[in-house]
């Protein structure tokens, strides 16, 4: 099947509108991408016709919500590849489900001398949790040195491995930096000291098919707005048997199954997990972003993201005064940069005001920002609906703003 970027930009009705006078290119898909109208239209069509809320609704609407939220947890399960359903627990993104495997899975087994391991790179959602958690534990949090190229060391990873690593946790693909990390190489170097791995996806679900069980990953976890799909839905994997062994995060209705004052009892999976009424027109959106990903071929997308990113990385490489921030040997949809006698906040400014909307700052990833010597970068993350023509307007935007400085 063929790749026709102009088709699919007219699924995202947000992309036809001009900026500051200018065309809208839209380069800031690693803070959130936009929604196509088939996402647009099934949270409309729920709010129309089956707003209710789920489960033991004794009448048609609350039947109908039950189906589609439901069904949309049925379609994340095939997304992933996971072995049941049940596996599949409702978030609100990727940050809520990294703190719900450390204070559940992590207040339950973590001990003093015990060690958490996350990379140099990670979003700080993905580390101030097992922070906190360390703190209260004992246990200790290790950072996996990354070198200057922006990739994990796989040998110094590798020393540090003991016994005393219960947990691995590290980013699929970074969010600072575009580095895309040997998870499968690091899920099976954790796994032979009896540690456990759980992998934050949120820059990668939308690149690439992800199939857990051959991970062997016992958790994964990615945000909806990242996938075309709406904010504040999100998707916790993880085994079963893990699971199931681990206390709720949060209580409240829903998750129980009996209350009296001397005890509780506790749902099964995956309600457990789902205290209160959940986000249910975010998971019909949800679920409407995996079938329109599921309509494309993925082979092509993916293609053509590599194509718009690897021109991208050569546009880089040829502008004066523009240093590349990161150059990992497997990059996916993240240009990094900083340009000589700029700050990253002032260059984001000027480009907006031609169109193009970029992220900039520490992209809540300090460590790696320090690590790498620079405070902030500007970062342009590419989505499947981004072109070549959208690259050639960010350096043509950016040769305007040199001439500033």
């Amino acid at each position: 099947m063929s790749f026709d970027v102009s088709t699919i930009k007219a699924d995202f009705p947000i992309l036809a509108q001009q900026v500051n006078g200018q065309p809208l290119v839209y380069l800031d898909n690693g803070a959130t991408t936009q929604k196509p109208n088939a996402v647009i239209d099934a949270i409309t069509h729920y709010y129309r016709n089956d707003n209710s809320n789920v489960h033991r609704g004794a009448h048609t609407l609350s039947d109908r919500a039950t189906s589609v939220f439901e069904q949309a947890r049925k379609d994340v399960k095939g997304f992933l590849n996971a072995n049941s359903s049940d596996e599949i627990i409702w978030t609100k993104g990727t940050t809520e489900a990294v703190n719900l495997v450390a204070f559940s899975w992590g207040l339950q087994n973590l001990r003093m001398g015990d060690q958490v391991l996350v990379s140099h790179m990670e979003h700080h959602a993905n580390i101030v949790p097992w922070q906190m958690v360390c703190e209260k534990t004992g246990a200790e949090l290790v950072p996996m040195p990354v070198n200057d190229d922006g990739d994990i060391d796989l040998d110094q990873l590798n020393g540090l491995l003991s016994e005393n690593v219960k947990f691995v946790s590290v980013a699929h693909v970074s969010n600072a930096l575009g580095t895309v990390n040997p998870v499968q190489d690091i899920i099976n170097l954790a796994h032979k000291v009896g540690a456990l791995v759980m992998i934050d996806g949120a820059q990668a679900v939308a690149h690439w098919d992800i199939d857990v069980q051959r991970l062997d990953c016992d958790f994964y976890a990615f945000s909806g707005h990242k996938l075309y799909g709406p904010t504040g839905i999100g998707v916790l994997y993880g085994k079963a048997d893990l699971l199931n062994l681990m206390t709720p995060f949060m209580g409240g209705g829903e998750m129980i199954e009996t209350v009296t004052f001397e005890k509780t009892t506790f749902n099964t999976l995956p309600y457990k997990f789902e205290p209160g009424t959940p986000n249910i027109a975010g998971a019909v959106g949800l679920s409407a972003a995996i079938n329109y990903l599921n309509s494309l071929d993925r082979e092509a997308v993916a293609s053509h993201e590599e194509d718009v990113m690897d021109y991208a990385l050569a546009k880089a490489k040829q502008t004066k005064g523009l240093r590349i921030v990161g150059n990992a040997k497997h990059r996916a949809g993240v240009l990094s940069f900083v340009i000589e006698g700029t700050h990253p906040h002032d260059v984001g400014t000027l480009l907006d005001q031609q169109g193009v909307a970029v992220r900039t700052g520490n992209h809540c990833a300090m460590p790696i920002m320090e690590r790498m010597g620079v405070p902030g970068t500007v970062r342009a993350s590419f989505a499947l609906y981004n072109s070549r023509e959208d690259v050639d307007a960010l350096f043509n935007a950016i040769e305007k703003i040199r001439m500033f400085f």
